[in-house]
């Protein structure tokens, strides 16, 4: 998602590791925030929350972009500890530019650094859109440090997002769909016929009703080197290195408690996430109504429902299997 189309889309819209001990970057940061220094910089993050039952990490999407829409989880801190953090290169932890930084190894280390450095011997993982691939992937590096896993409008299939993606650009109008076809085809994505297609494609099937102050921020400090580099030109276009990612064979291996989320109008479509719960042992699959992919935004308090009780469900599955 670059920038500049997310921050017209606010107008369209609204009108491993260094494993020591966490440490404050400054005396400046409010209370609950950290830096950690990791491999190419320093890792901000949050922690909130006084319960007592298993941490959660909450996993962003993107890839380059931020936390700052995942707020609202954590109003779960009354039953847990809630880490919210930004994924090196974007938000408030610091700017990469070497693209070797850029793939998922990368960003699994720099998770379990944040584990490590925390001192959890385990936690639960809630990803969101790429940050599904982070966390299935940090299960499958680390899945005895996993309680149970949370993904919100997963893409574990990207050639079949793409096929939905597509699919959803003929219900716009001709000419935004000409404007795309042209843009495939010259490899210029950045004219204004293109951006407004980006617009008029998010305003439908991606936010329909973001939190202006915080999709503001979201597309301010967005690194789109790294979005470029490993999804593409925008959420239709994937031609990075992302492209071919599919992971749908491992699904069945999966031995935690699973829950699969998804928007009513979601770019990622609730049909393939039916098809992914259906892969994995036990998942539970809920889709919201009425929300597109953001469902942080658009179904805010039903989506923090929902992960509550399915936490609390699997801290209670542990506890048994102790």
């Amino acid at each position: 998602m670059r920038r500049s189309s997310l921050l017209a889309a606010v107008a369209v819209l609204t009108a491993c590791a260094t494993e020591k001990a966490p440490q404050p970057a400054s005396t400046g940061l409010p209370a609950g925030e950290h830096k950690l220094a990791v491999p190419g910089g320093r890792l901000w993050y949050k922690v909130t929350g006084t319960g007592k039952g298993t941490p959660v990490v909450l996993v962003h999407g993107g890839p380059g972009f931020s936390s700052y829409y995942l707020k609202s989880f954590e109003e779960l801190g009354d039953d847990r500890v809630v880490i919210r953090y930004d994924q090196l290169g974007g938000g408030k932890s610091d700017k990469i530019t070497d693209t070797a930084m850029f793939n998922i190894p990368h960003f699994v280390a720099e998770l379990d650094s944040l584990r490590s450095a925390l001192g959890y011997p385990k936690w639960h993982v809630f990803g969101h859109s790429w940050g599904t691939i982070l966390g299935l992937e940090y299960y499958r590096a680390h899945p005895d440090r996993v309680t149970s896993l949370t993904f919100g409008s997963a893409v574990f299939d990207a050639k079949a997002y793409v096929s939905r993606a597509r699919q959803l650009l003929t219900t716009l109008p001709d000419s935004v769909q000409r404007a795309i076809k042209k843009a495939d085809a010259t490899g210029k994505f950045d004219s204004p016929e293109y951006q407004n297609a980006i617009n008029q494609f998010y305003a439908l099937y991606v936010f329909r009703n973001p939190v202006p102050a915080d999709l503001d921020s979201l597309f301010a400090t967005a690194n789109e080197g790294i979005y470029n580099y490993m999804q593409g030109p925008s959420e239709f276009t994937i031609v990075g290195t992302l492209k071919d990612y599919d992971v749908k064979s491992f699904l069945p291996q999966i031995k935690v408690p699973t829950l699969l989320t998804v928007g009513e109008f979601d770019e990622v479509g609730p049909e393939l996430i039916k098809r992914f719960a259906g892969k994995v042992p036990g998942a539970r699959y809920v889709v919201f109504s009425g929300a597109a992919h953001m469902t942080p935004w658009d179904a805010r308090d039903e989506n923090v429902r929902v992960v509550r009780e399915f936490l609390r469900s699997a801290d209670s599955t542990a506890a048994a299997g102790r």
